[in-house]
């Protein structure tokens, strides 16, 4: 698109009350950057760690970048010839891509970039958000909105389109919509067991599980609800955390207008850029147990870093990962668990 000027199709929905405090608990902490790790590139949206403890990161001219933590050496692995966003190593040093413009995309340890998908039900796959395999080859991936393109993701958030997905991908190259009418389906996880996912619903305050197996096998049901932010890309850490980065925090006037007639939020869209408000700016990522307890908090409004889309967590060493920053940051080690 070449101008922000649309004619949007707002959605109501009224959003749960917003928590008091803007959720603060007993775990929140600062949010302290001990340490920078420049990518040489700008918008490193996720981050994730490798099966060597190595970092991966995709970039806006579309790299995809290997990091050492500990000394910040870096190695451009591939260039998708798109804007990478969700990553997921693979056993044998390929990494999965989920391609803003291409779909989702596998990068081989030799740096060959191959297409698994880049269409669903006839049309083109845009806005691919994050992915995870299972032990047996199986992929699952977010499509985050059908209608609007990265630049402009803030138009999905005002329009509420509840357009995203959950996909499946299967080893013999079946694709399948599981999930629909997701409310920016974003992050996601798979847990140590493969019994279900993970999936943040950036637009709706939230993270559902999808159950893989057992009786409830195609069920969907709360995991954290009514955030006080909007969770981005998720990871799994030691011992089981369930680690969820917030791009910045609610928004009360938009709060305040998702359950009305929907010229209010087309007016605020279609104002210039520089004047439209924008999502506050905060760092901010937090871990969960695997049911649903908050175990860290980790917060700043310092402006030092912000608009943190993706957290690792390996050993102890945890980092974040901004759409909007240059860095990749290394947090101060963490406060002990609450």
């Amino acid at each position: 698109m070449t101008s922000t000027r649309r004619l949007i199709s707002p959605r109501r929905w009224t959003p749960p009350p917003a928590p008091a405090d803007q959720g603060r608990t007993h775990a929140t902490r600062r949010f302290v950057v001990a340490r920078r790790l420049p990518t040489g590139g700008h918008g490193p949206e996720d981050v994730v760690f490798d099966r060597r403890g190595a970092l991966l990161t995709g970039l806006g001219d579309g790299s995809v970048v290997r990091m050492n933590p500990t000394t910040g050496a870096r190695t451009v692995l591939a260039g998708t010839g798109g804007r990478p966003l969700g990553l997921e190593p693979c056993p044998d040093g390929g990494v999965l891509v989920c391609d803003h413009d291409r779909g989702l995309l596998r990068v081989g340890a030799d740096g060959s970039v191959h297409t698994l998908v880049d269409s669903l039900a006839g049309r083109p796959l845009t806005f691919a958000g994050n992915v995870v395999r299972g032990p047996d080859g199986t992929i699952w991936f977010t499509v985050s909105t059908r209608r609007w393109d990265l630049d402009h993701y803030l138009g999905d958030i005002l329009e509420h389109s509840c357009t995203g997905m959950l996909v499946r991908r299967d080893t013999d190259g079946t694709v399948t919509v599981l999930l629909d009418d997701l409310k920016f389906a974003n992050g996601l996880v798979l847990v140590p067991d493969a019994s279900h996912l993970l999936v943040a619903e950036t637009a709706g305050y939230r993270v559902c599980r999808y159950w893989l197996t057992g009786p409830r096998a195609g069920t969907v049901e709360p995991f954290a609800e009514n955030l006080a932010g909007l969770p981005d890309n998720m990871s799994l850490g030691t011992g089981g955390l369930v680690w969820v980065s917030l791009a910045a925090p609610r928004n009360a006037l938009l709060d305040s207008l998702l359950p009305r007639p929907g010229l209010w939020r087309t007016l605020l869209w279609n104002l210039p850029r520089a004047v439209r408000p924008g999502p506050a700016s905060l760092a901010w990522v937090m871990a969960f147990d695997l049911d649903g307890r908050i175990v860290h908090d980790l917060r700043s409004d310092d402006c030092a870093y912000g608009f943190v889309t993706s957290v690792a967590e390996h050993d102890g060493t945890v980092v974040a990962a901004s759409l909007h920053e240059d860095d990749i940051v290394v947090l101060a080690p963490l406060p002990p668990a609450s």
